[in-house]
């Protein structure tokens, strides 16, 4: 029988790698939003019908897959990038593949997507994201016109970035500084959303427009949400030539 999720641990943080059963030599890298998960035997992205979907479709386009639990709700901080990029080694080194891979970040996601593009631009090939959040300073003002989500927010940033909430203002940071052009396609969500357009893949938008490094921005109905492989798919193609 062949083995299609292998389950791993690294830094006591559970792994898995979906395998293609025809592999095309190229990785591929899932970043989740704040609901990602994954324990010894299955995970967010396994229980969930539409982001499920999308795997097994990226899968029989022949990428291998895979993703860390990133010690939960991350918001981006330094250990959750450090784990990633550790991830991304051990599978470079375990698997039979492409050493540059794919990232495809959701959500939450997003903040350690950017944090891998200026860590590691030799080993990122192309970044599709999904209704992105893409500046922490701005979100957390966002929230403040909800006080439990607010409170909760903070708390979440404190034990992730391990600093006392009081102290959380001092860490949040906005969009990146450092030029790295490295392809991104951005997959938004229409309407009202937890992350809004206008204060995370617009400004994104307009500050590549800036370093002369354009992305596509592609405006979605809800219903459509996870029915991009397709799409995705032939985003990452058209990004196959990079050496």
């Amino acid at each position: 029988m062949t083995i299609k999720e292998r389950f791993f641990q690294l830094d006591e943080q559970w792994c898995t790698i979906h395998l293609p059963e025809r592999p095309n030599g190229f990785a591929i890298l899932i970043i989740g939003d704040t609901n990602h998960f994954v324990n010894e035997k299955t995970s967010f992205w396994m229980q969930h019908a539409g982001r499920s979907q999308l795997i097994e479709e990226l899968r029989r386009y022949g990428y291998t897959i895979f993703y860390s639990n990133l010690y939960g709700r991350h918001w981006g901080s330094p250990k959750a990038v450090r784990l990633a990029k550790q991830l991304i080694y051990y599978v470079l080194k375990s698997e039979i593949l492409n050493n540059r891979i794919y990232l495809l970040a959701e959500g939450m996601g997003a903040l350690v997507a950017l944090r891998l593009i200026d860590a590691l631009p030799n080993r990122i090939r192309a970044v599709a994201m999904l209704s992105p959040c893409l500046d922490l300073q701005a979100q957390v003002t966002y929230e403040q016109e909800n006080k439990f989500f607010y409170k909760r927010m903070i708390k979440e940033i404190a034990s992730a970035y391990e600093v006392d909430d009081e102290n959380v203002s001092t860490i949040l940071w906005s969009l990146p500084t450092k030029k790295e052009c490295i392809p991104v396609k951005i997959w938004q969500m229409s309407g009202v959303t937890h992350y809004p357009s206008s204060l995370h893949c617009r400004k994104y938008e307009e500050l590549r427009k800036t370093w002369n490094c354009p992305i596509a921005v592609i405006y979605h109905l809800p219903e459509k949400r996870y029915g991009f492989s397709q799409a995705i798919h032939k985003f990452f193609q058209e990004n196959n030539h990079l050496s």
